[in-house]
């Protein structure tokens, strides 16, 4: 059974949120306030963290950096009625997998709940390098290599810079992207797509990958 936290500072909506995940077949704990979610985090083990982002003793994107500092590996979902692009866009880069706007539907957020859990679940695999150019994927590690030594990779952009170096060659759309990376069937409205590209970015360089205007994205030099 997958366990999941609730942090969320509106009784009614803790509630509500925590009595339709129960039903749907999950272990849930609340937490009223940044610092309880901390707390809790770090006593127990969550297979998704669903976070507000207007909490009474600390900014949401504070609880979710430092939720993130302690278990990188962590999954996240934002559910915040905050739904300007600036701030979705700040979550998604700090490391937020999933970002959903208040007043929400049950059904979609049960859909993402589903979603994220299921692309959580991975496979324990052998030790397996991918090479497509100059780059080097360690599958074990999760970890790139342009020639430059080593850079750790959240599991989302390891499994995209993936996506990408296995169709080397060719441009990948979003669609396929969000399918294959993301597990999803749908468009989830939000650029989570983008965000990722951009902090790859930023860890192995502009020219990594480029865009394919009208059509996705593909690996540099291929």
């Amino acid at each position: 059974m997958a366990g999941l936290l609730i942090v969320e500072d509106e009784p009614g909506i803790r509630a509500f949120v925590g009595r339709a995940l129960t039903a749907a077949g999950y272990a849930t704990d609340c937490a009223a306030t940044g610092a309880q979610a901390l707390s809790q985090a770090e006593a127990g083990h969550y297979d998704l963290i669903i976070l507000d982002l207007v909490m009474p003793d600390m900014p949401g994107q504070e609880c979710l950096t430092r939720l993130l500092a302690d278990r990188p590996g962590q999954s996240v979902l934002v559910l915040s009625c905050l739904g300007d692009i600036a701030t979705k866009v700040d979550c998604l880069e700090r490391g937020a997998q999933d970002y959903l706007t208040k007043p929400f539907s049950l059904a979609e957020l049960l859909a993402r709940v589903r979603v994220r859990l299921r692309a959580d679940q991975v496979p324990h695999v052998q030790a397996e390098v991918i090479r497509a150019g100059n780059l080097t994927l360690d599958v074990g590690h999760l970890v790139a290599s342009i020639g430059q030594g080593p850079v750790p990779l959240t599991r989302l952009e390891f499994l995209l810079l993936r996506e990408l170096a296995d169709h080397a060659g060719q441009s990948v759309s979003k669609g396929r992207l969000l399918a294959t990376v993301w597990g999803y069937d749908f468009d989830p409205g939000s650029n989570v797509v983008d965000v990722c590209v951009r902090r790859l970015r930023g860890k192995l360089g502009f020219g990594l990958i480029k865009t394919v205007r009208g059509e996705g994205y593909q690996l540099a030099g291929h």
